[in-house]
């Protein structure tokens, strides 16, 4: 059995340094993730004034819940959504004009639905270019609060956003929600700010925010669960054993239970509070499995599908087609390139058994499609991807951690 250090949440790390700059006092984030994504919302902090010491085990942060230090600022989102979708947040709460711009990729991905909501409540931004998309100026001068519809149909994070920033508020929040996708990571959202101070009341699809302090806090990062999802993948795939320390049923993220569709497809999964291990038992069951909730692990699942004895359908996924690319296109595109049968629709692909040939991957700059191919290639000799370098968002030492559980199983 290998045992697989995964580095720490993505979705955890941008919200505790969201936290830690709205927190009055210094906060201490320890083992954070140390990625393109989560160094861009630091430097992001860092152009809006505020103090971030990063250090290998923990980052430090001087919080501030007036608003940014600075009161004028230009902040670049690189690739981060969490970045690009949680600072304007924060800035309104303040006092000043702060310019967001991110890259071509991050520019087509929606904004719409949480600016929609933050004009209701009174701020004033301007989109420069397309409506609903960056570039983006906030003139801030605080946010009173009060009752707002959003819509999440698209990304949790758009009421993320607005719920981290309600204590930050005059009066409080009154969310309503029509609508919402991969909704534990909402979960996520609360229990953090919980371990801030922060009490969110809700009452069906309404959340309740009060108008209260965020406390600094001494906030220890658990391992990323979608990044956890390429080496339990690859032991069912190829019949071996791996264990993640550090994640397990008592995990903030709802990105571990696709260890329970691992168990579905076949595998042997064991899973205590803190640890989970999947062991391959060389076979792998055709599923149909809804991943609305987890949809950040459709690439594992749909890269490892072809070597299951009967067809895998993955529904209600519509959000995946507006994450880094269209994830449904891609998988698709990816897995015809390699011979297998597949077909999509809005929001669901379906998966034919296949001996899957060599060819090179199209990543999309998408680190989730590189990675998750890159599993595959466990069983397929030959397989490559054309931007090898672009899982840098979220795992930089990817490729050198998989050739690490490669060469101990034996599969060199």
């Amino acid at each position: 059995m290998s045992i697989m250090y995964v580095p720490g949440s993505k979705s955890v790390t941008a919200r505790a340094l969201f936290l830690a700059a709205a927190a009055r006092g210094t906060t201490v984030l320890r083992r954070p993730l140390a990625s393109d994504d989560t160094e861009g919302f630091a430097e992001g902090l860092l152009a809006l004034g505020y103090r971030v010491e990063r250090g290998p085990d923990a980052w430090t942060i001087e919080g501030r819940p007036e608003g940014p230090p600075s009161g004028e600022a230009e902040v670049f989102c690189r690739d981060g959504a969490t970045t690009a979708r949680f600072l304007p947040a924060l800035v309104a709460a303040g006092h000043g004009v702060f310019r967001f711009d991110a890259s071509a990729q991050m520019r087509r991905r929606p904004l719409g639905p949480l600016t929609r909501a933050l004009r209701e409540l009174g701020v004033d931004l301007t989109h420069e270019g397309e409506e609903g998309h960056h570039p983006l100026t906030v003139r801030a001068n605080g946010i009173k609060g009060g009752r707002v519809t959003l819509d999440a149909g698209l990304s949790s994070q758009f009421l993320t956003a607005l719920l981290l920033v309600g204590p930050l508020t005059h009066e409080g929040l009154e969310i309503t929600v029509t609508d919402l996708v991969s909704a534990p990571y909402v979960e996520i959202t609360l229990a953090m700010m919980r371990s801030f101070g922060v009490e969110v009341g809700r009452a069906g699809d309404t959340f309740l925010v009060p108008p209260q302090p965020y406390t600094a806090a001494d906030y220890t990062i658990e391992p990323d669960a979608s990044t956890a999802s390429y080496p339990l993948a690859a032991a069912a795939l190829t019949g071996n054993s791996v264990t993640i320390p550090g994640l397990g049923s008592g995990s903030l993220q709802g990105d571990v239970r696709f260890a329970e569709v691992l168990g579905r497809l076949g595998a042997s999964v064991e899973m205590s509070t803190d640890a989970v291990t999947v062991t391959g038992t060389g076979r792998l069951n055709g599923l149909t499995v809804n991943m609305r909730d987890i949809s950040d692990t459709v690439p594992t699942l749909a890269a490892i599908a072809p070597f299951a004895d009967g067809p895998v359908r993955i529904e209600d996924v519509y959000n995946t087609r507006v994450k880094e690319c269209d994830r449904l296109e891609a998988c698709a595109e990816n897995l015809r390139r390699l011979g297998v049968p597949v077909t999509t629709g809005r929001d669901w692909i379906e998966i034919h058994p296949a001996t899957p040939r060599p060819a090179e991957i199209a990543c999309h700059g998408d680190h989730r499609i590189a990675m998750s191919f890159s599993v595959t290639g466990l069983r397929t000799p030959g397989i490559t991807l054309d931007e090898p370098g672009c899982v840098k968002k979220t795992f930089p030492g990817f490729h050198e951690a998989l050739a690490g559980l490669r060469a101990g199983w034996g599969l060199e």
